[in-house]
């Protein structure tokens, strides 16, 4: 299913007040419409429950699913599940709103785009890392990382020989005489 611009976009001008109910499947069209996406495809469900008031609108969002996105340490794909559950204010009116989960809307509009706000919430469900499990990684991209920045304690091996060479050096070196008269103050 192709989703078309406006498949996320409420008018809600001819909304009476009080509560109203929406339910959106969130597909593998709709990640391919943003740019620089970092979920590559998902099957995500998305429940709204939009309270409309005199001066304002309170959107109560609900999304359940899988998203596809690029794994933290190899780089192949994996699926994350994902849920979260937000509320958004879209008040009416001019001033500027510093809190995030306050959107200021001009007092003409009539319907609400809530594309990019879907996205961002999708985006904040993702846990903070995603990596797969250590035997599901590709072996290739660990083996290559493994070779040029080295696993935990062949790394710190390497560091350890490195300081006590640079030591070793330093010892080594011969103090300059004009400098050695200094070193008896």
């Amino acid at each position: 299913m192709k989703h078309r611009k406006g498949d996320f976009i409420i008018p809600f001008e001819g909304l009476k007040v009080g509560m109203h109910n929406y339910e959106m499947q969130i597909t593998d069209a709709f990640f391919e419409n943003m740019e620089y996406s970092i979920v590559e495809s998902g099957d995500i469900a998305v429940e709204l429950e939009l309270e409309k008031k005199e001066t304002m609108l309170v959107a109560n969002f609900v999304i359940d699913g899988n998203a596809n996105v690029l794994c933290n340490r190899c780089n192949d794909p994996l699926e994350e599940y994902i849920y979260g559950e937000y509320r958004i204010v879209f008040k009416f009116g001019d001033e500027v709103s510093t809190d995030e989960n306050l959107v200021i809307l001009e007092p003409k509009t009539y319907e609400l785009d809530i594309t990019n706000y879907l996205y961002e919430l999708i985006t904040i469900s993702l846990p903070t890392r995603s990596v797969h499990d250590d035997e599901e990684c590709n072996e290739e991209m660990l083996d290559l990382l493994n070779k040029y920045t080295g696993s935990g304690a062949e790394a710190n091996e390497r560091l350890s020989l490195k300081r006590r060479d640079e030591e070793e050096e330093d010892n080594d070196d011969e103090i300059d005489p004009r400098w050695a008269a200094l070193k008896g103050l």
